[in-house]
This record gives C-alpha cells, sequence and structure tokens, in this order.
C-alpha cells in the first residue's frame, strides 16, 4: 500500500553509539519506514517509556541492536497504511503495540501486524502507551511464571510504576490480596486506588516488619519485585512456604544466604517477557483486552514529555524518587 508522497520524512530519536542519556538524538530528517508483509504503519501519538531501555541505550544489557537505531517499543497511535496479508487492520484503526520493528520514539513507527492491538475507545493514546510492555510482563510475571491463584498474598514491591500498578490491577481482578510498596505518600495513594488492599513505605526502615505483622505467619506467597538487587534478601524473609520470588527488574548484585530458600522450599525467578512464546503472548493479549473491556485494567499515565525531552526522560526514570504510574513520550 503506497504512502502519501508528502510526508517522507519524520521526526525520530536516533542513537548512533552506545552511551548516556545524551546519545539520544532527536532529528527532523528520518525517513518515513514503509511497511513490508505483515506489517502495518501507525502514526505515533504517545510512545512508552521504558527502564530496559535505558539499559539497551547504555550498552550494558544482554540485547545489543544494530547502531544507529531508534528505541521504543510500547507505541499508541493510528494506522497510517498496512502491508501485505494484513487483514487484521486497516487505515484509521486505533492500536497499540507491543514492540516495533522500526522504533516507537518517532512519529511513525512500523509493527508485526501480530503484535498491535486494537486499543477500545475507553482508553486515550496515552493511556494506549502505557499498556503493552508494563501489563504483559505483570502478567507473565503473576500467572505465566509465577502460578498465582486466588486467595494468595501478592506483594508487588515498587508497586507505583507501570508495571507495578500493572500487577495490583491484574491480581485483585483475579482475587487474590494485593499488597504494594511505594517510597512516597503520593505513589501509595496510587497504588491504594488501584487495587492494592494495603500500601506500606518502603523508605521506613520497618516497613518488612509491618508487612510481616499484615501476612501473619503464613507469609507472601507471591513477591513482584522492581529492584532485586535491594530487596531479594528481605524478600526470602517475608515468603510463605513454597512462596516465590519474580525478578522483574534488577540494576546489579546483590548477596543471598540461599539457605533462605530451603527452609521454606521457596523459588527465586526471572521474568523477561522477550522471551515469552507465541502462544503465551496471545495468553497475555486476551487477558489484557479482556481486563480493558471488563473496566478493571485503566492504565496510570505518569510523567509527559515531548519528544524533544526524551534524554531527561531517561534521566528521569532512573533517578527520580517515587514514580507513579507509566512514563510516556507524546507526539
Amino acid at each position: 500500500v503506497a504512502m502519501a508522497a508528502t510526508r517522507s520524512v519524520m521526526r525520530a530519536v536516533r542513537v548512533f553509539e552506545f552511551g548516556g542519556p545524551e546519545v539520544l538524538k532527536l532529528q527532523s530528517d528520518v525517513l518515513v519506514p514503509v511497511p513490508k508483509e505483515n506489517e502495518v504503519l501507525i502514526k505515533v501519538h504517545a510512545c512508552g517509556v521504558n527502564p530496559v531501555e535505558t539499559y539497551i541505550r547504555s550498552g550494558t544489557y544482554a540485547r545489543k541492536p544494530a547502531l544507529p537505531y531508534t528505541p521504543g517499543s510500547d507505541v499508541a497511535g493510528v494506522i497510517e497504511s498496512v502491508g501485505e496479508h494484513v487483514t487484521s487492520f486497516k487505515k484509521g484503526d486505533r492500536v497499540f503495540t507491543l514492540e516495533t520493528v522500526s522504533g516507537g520514539y518517532a512519529e511513525y513507527a512500523v509493527a508485526a501486524a501480530n503484535r498491535v492491538f486494537p486499543l477500545s475507545v475507553k482508553l486515550d493514546f496515552r493511556q494506549g502507551a502505557a499498556i503493552g510492555v508494563p501489563y504483559f510482563t505483570a502478567y507473565r510475571a503473576l500467572f505465566q511464571k509465577g502460578c498465582a491463584k486466588a486467595g494468595e498474598i501478592v506483594l508487588v514491591h515498587g508497586a507505583s510504576g507501570g508495571v507495578g500498578l500493572a500487577a495490583c490491577q491484574i491480581a485483585r481482578a483475579c482475587g487474590l490480596k494485593v499488597l504494594g510498596t511505594a517510597g512516597t505518600e503520593e505513589g501509595m495513594n496510587v497504588i491504594l486506588k488501584n487495587g492494592a488492599h494495603q500500601a506500606f513505605n518502603h523508605r521506613d526502615p520497618n516497613y518488612t516488619e509491618r508487612i510481616k505483622a499484615c501476612t501473619g505467619p503464613r507469609g507472601v506467597d507471591i513477591i513482584v519485585e522492581m529492584l532485586s538487587n535491594i530487596n531479594l534478601d528481605a524478600d526470602l524473609q517475608l515468603l510463605s512456604c513454597a512462596g516465590r520470588v519474580m525478578v522483574v527488574g534488577c540494576r546489579g548484585r546483590i548477596e543471598i544466604n540461599p539457605r533462605d530458600t530451603m527452609s521454606k522450599e521457596s523459588s527465586i525467578i526471572g521474568v523477561s517477557l522477550f522471551l515469552a512464546t507465541e502462544e503465551e503472548r496471545n495468553e497475555c493479549a486476551t487477558a489484557v483486552l479482556d481486563g480493558v473491556e471488563a473496566g478493571w485494567l485503566k492504565p496510570v499515565v505518569g510523567s509527559e514529555y515531548p519528544l524533544e525531552k526524551v534524554a531527561k526522560a531517561h534521566e528521569d526514570i532512573i533517578c527520580s524518587s517515587g514514580a507513579r504510574g507509566k512514563m510516556v513520550l507524546l507526539l
């Protein structure tokens, strides 16, 4: 499907070398990509910013894209054109993505049609950009890897960010007792409005004692952990028998005593959405789209930045104290 010739270049963020936030270069003469077969071209209205994108940009992550590249996977926008064999979408459809081929920090992005989903009119584009990675990761952590069941107690450690709030909403909707931690009063309030039964301030030196008082001798069945390099040792003390820590985020090393896992036969399980099979991704998608329809899946948008301020966004997502929702770039 031919593109309108009037709009052959666009603004997009390009990374020519790995490094700090300053390597993110906004360029205004990037060619608009053309969708191949089974791909769609999306006019981007908003794009989510995820911590993993800062790790990839710095060059310290296991996955290194070929340079130069445009970061960004969670976009929300409108279908501009579709490649051959695409029947699921047409020009003008509102959509959100789980990943992109060409990169999401741009005015237009190409994505594989099977990584694109319809965006309900119940949600705006900012919220659409907050669904993909956070909700699919949270669902994978809780159910595909964590085997969560109704009635279990889940602790979401770092619950006020994108993945954390997604985990609170999903766990609450599925009948779990939800505890969450945040670093600010504001963060704790956001958690309580989004599914947590109780919130704890992880800057309070006695917060783990408060959690133990709340769960009683039973302990926590599942911990969804966003900062395992800080919390993993303490997490192991909070678990129930056969409890499990789902490692969703980590920024370094930590020392633990493996005996802590023996005394309760507990598990430490890594979570990577990147490793999900097609079937698992489809299961996540079904759960997420059902949640939007049912009305309990309501992404919370936090800080918003124009594309010009992308370096600031990358700085803030790592350094700012206390998240409150998903960080997005607006186009």
